[in-house]
Formats: C-alpha cells, sequence, structure tokens
C-alpha cells in the first residue's frame, strides 16, 4: 500500500536539492550520510538521526524531506543520473516507481544480504524485502490495517468487537439506531478506497489461497476468478447495510478521522499509523483496534500487516562505509525502537521485550501468529493496478459499473507490460 497519510507538503526545490548529495569525489565526501525520507516520517526519521550522531559524532547525517509523489517521481531520475543520496526511502515490494522490485534490478541498491538484520526479518516479510534472494532494503516499522475505534463509543452501543461479519453486519444496525456510524469512510480521498478491500481480501483471497501473488504472476488466476470478487461484493454490501457515514465519495480522509474524534463514528478502516492522528484529535480517549472479519468462521480471519517505512542504501554512494553504518543502525533494536516509538507503530523486526500501544496488540498477536499477508498492492508488477483500484472503487460507490467490470479492469492494469 502506497503510504500517503497527512504527508505535509514539501518544496520541489528541496527534493531537487539532493541533486549534488551524492556521487562525485569520495575524498570530498568522508563521514557524511546523506538521507532522502518521506516527508510523513520527519519526527521518527529526525529522532533516528539525533541518536546515531550522538553515537557516531564523526559522522555527519543530512537529510531532506519530500512527500510521497515528489519523492516517487524524482528518485529514480537521481539514481539514474548519479545524483542520488546515500540512504533513501523504498516502499517495501512492488506497486509504485520508488519500489524495490523496480529499483534493484536496475543495480541502484546495494545488497544488504551481510548486514547483521538481515537473518531478523520475518520470513512473512521477505517477499517485500528481498529480489532473486537478496536483501536490499532495512524493513524499519510495521504496520496493519483494522478497524482503529473508540472503545467508549463501542461500548456505550453495549457491544464488543465482532468477531465474524455476521456480528459485524448486526453491529452497523446497532450503531446507525443509536444515530452514529459504525465506520467513517473517506473515499473522497483516492489511497482511503483501498482499505477495505485490503481488510477483506485478507480473507477471502489468501485464507484458501496463501500463494495468491505467486499464481497471479504465473497468469494461473485472476481478480475475477478469486476471493477478490467476495472483497468487493462486501464491501458493497457493508455500504447498503448502513456500516458506513453518508457519502463517502464526498468524505475526506481528514473528515473521517475527525467523525471518530467527535463521536460521530465508532471507527474507521485504516491503517496502524492512524491511531496517533486520532488520537491527537480525540484526547484522552481509550482507543482499540481489530481485524475486519469476512467469514463466520473467526479462525479464518486475517489481517494486512507489513513492512511500512523501508530505506536502500544508492550501489553508488560516496561514503558507503559512514552510510552503511547508518543502516545498521535502523535495523537495529534501538534504532527500530527509536523510529517505531516516535512513529506510533511496530518495529518491522520483531522484539518481544518492547512495549507497544495497547492499542496494537491485535495487530501485535497477528504478527506473532503469522495470520498477516502483506498489503496487497506490494506484490503487483506495477503502480497502474493500484490507481486503477482507487477509481473502481469510487466508480462502484457512485454505481457507474459493476463488480464484474470492475475486476476486469484490474485484471488489464495487472496483466499491462
Amino acid at each position: 500500500m502506497s503510504k500517503k497519510l497527512l504527508a505535509p507538503a514539501a518544496c520541489l526545490a528541496a527534493a531537487l536539492a539532493l541533486t549534488s548529495c551524492s556521487g562525485g569525489d569520495g575524498d570530498d565526501a568522508g563521514n557524511a550520510v546523506t538521507v532522502t525520507a518521506n516527508s510523513t516520517d520527519r519526527v521518527p526519521v529526525d529522532a533516528v538521526v539525533a541518536a546515531f550522531q550522538e553515537a557516531n559524532p564523526g559522522i555527519e547525517v543530512t537529510v531532506t524531506y519530500a512527500d510521497t509523489d515528489q519523492l516517487q517521481s524524482t528518485l529514480r531520475t537521481q539514481l539514474s543520473s548519479g545524483t542520488a543520496p546515500d540512504v533513501f526511502t523504498v516502499w517495501p515490494g512492488n506497486g509504485n516507481p520508488a519500489a524495490l522490485q523496480l529499483l534493484a534490478p536496475g543495480g541502484f541498491l546495494a545488497d544488504l544480504s551481510g548486514a547483521g538484520f538481515a537473518s531478523r526479518i520475518p520470513e512473512g516479510d521477505r517477499p517485500v524485502t528481498e529480489y532473486e534472494g537478496s536483501t536490499y532494503i532495512v524493513p524499519v516499522t510495521y504496520s496493519g490495517i483494522g478497524v482503529i475505534y473508540g472503545k467508549e463509543a463501542l461500548a456505550a452501543l453495549g457491544a464488543e468487537e465482532p468477531a465474524t461479519w455476521s456480528e459485524l453486519i448486526e453491529l452497523c444496525g446497532t450503531a446507525r439506531d443509536e444515530g452514529v456510524s459504525l465506520l467513517a469512510l473517506g473515499n473522497q480521498t483516492p489511497w482511503v478506497t483501498q482499505l477495505v478491500t485490503y481488510a477483506l481480501a485478507a480473507t477471502t483471497v489468501y485464507t484458501d489461497t496463501p500463494d495468491f501473488d505467486e499464481r497471479m504472476a504465473e497468469g494461473e488466476t485472476s481478480f475475477a476468478d478469486s476471493g477478490w470478487k467476495a472483497a468487493l461484493e462486501q464491501y458493497l454490501e457493508m455500504e447498503e447495510e448502513g456500516c458506513f457515514n453518508d457519502d463517502p465519495l464526498g468524505t475526506s480522509y481528514e473528515a473521517s478521522v475527525s467523525s471518530v474524534a467527535q463521536g460521530r463514528a465508532v471507527g474507521l478502516v485504516q491503517v496502524a499509523t492512524t491511531l496517533s492522528q486520532v488520537q491527537s484529535e480525540a484526547g484522552d480517549a481509550e482507543l482499540g483496534m481489530f481485524a475486519l472479519p469476512a467469514t463466520d468462521d473467526a479462525d479464518q480471519t486475517l489481517m494486512p500487516g507489513s513492512v511500512s517505512a523501508a530505506y536502500g542504501l544508492n550501489a553508488e554512494s560516496a561514503d558507503s562505509e559512514a552510510a552503511m553504518a547508518f543502516v545498521e543502525f535502523l535495523g537495529s533494536p534501538e534504532g527500530q525502537d527509536i523510529y517505531a516509538t516516535e512513529g506510533g507503530t511496530l518495529t518491522a523486526l520483531p522484539d518481544e521485550e518492547r512495549e507497544t500501544d495497547p492499542a496494537l496488540t491485535t495487530l501485535t498477536d497477528y504478527q506473532g501468529q503469522g495470520r498477516t499477508v502483506p498489503f496487497m498492492d506490494q506484490r503487483w508488477p506495477n503502480p497502474r493496478v493500484q490507481q486503477t483500484h482507487f477509481t473502481v472503487v469510487q466508480q462502484l460507490f457512485a454505481g457507474d459499473i459493476t463488480v464484474d467490470e470492475a475486476l476486469a479492469e484490474m485484471d488489464a492494469a495487472y496483466r499491462t507490460e
């Protein structure tokens, strides 16, 4: 899933300023590391850099931040021209221009297989951190998609977290009868459209076909002939059953967060990093998170959970030794803890001794039990599939296309060279 949450605008000049960061004479660059990070990660990255420089006073680290679209659109050009930074945000898996599977084949990323953290990457995350069996990114945080909700709001309905599809639908009606929405939905914001589908497809697709992504890549199945059809049909059923607020297509991400914080909705389906945004608006309200059920067998429920923030090392870094030291710090228990704590999420490399936000208990449990699947777009062959998914969900909610037509468009995007 593309990380486009609350990205504050970063000026294009700042992104382009990186053109003088790397390449050139290594003698002039001694013990200086340049980093490009997503603007959404400014707080945790600043904290990690401060801790790293305290431990390594002889290495100067300079960070430039860019928002998602700018970073993705400029990074490939900078790498091709030899002007990219030493260390930079890389999206796990595939699905966008700055993703691992698009950068590694071009020789832009240094092989990190020998790094100390590489052996600690969970088996389930290796498909989105490796290319041809070698590790090319350091995974830093782990996030998931589920229902973030206010515990007091749910208790006011006399209800508990629904564990089955039938319980979910029944709870939607209970909430409506009490004058609130069970789930706020901001489908006016394109990237939000994917989240409910992902949360449902984790179960409808991967419970029965855990090798779905491999079969898709081999042309042995399709979106149309899989549990993706059930996921989209259930998405629309939730709309018909009144699970969401009125007019999701006229509601933004920001408005959906405010609906939960202000008590107009019990919760919303979002990535775990949104917990901090809801909490900042909700004040002292206690929040929780649960996996969105898609069947009436709670044991079948899976949860989208995967590496979120990750970084790569420029294969042509002007100071590879210092840059590698920073990458190793990102993969160390200390670096992971600082990043996750400041970012309000989980570490990518599990640490049983680390205390986490109680609201993330479900995600932690699912991660530990091996009941998560990577964000779906991380395994897609090109960025067009995700963009098509955004569009068809909005069209489905507008009543402009059918589920079969939506899936046909996604299949066509997947097969486009």
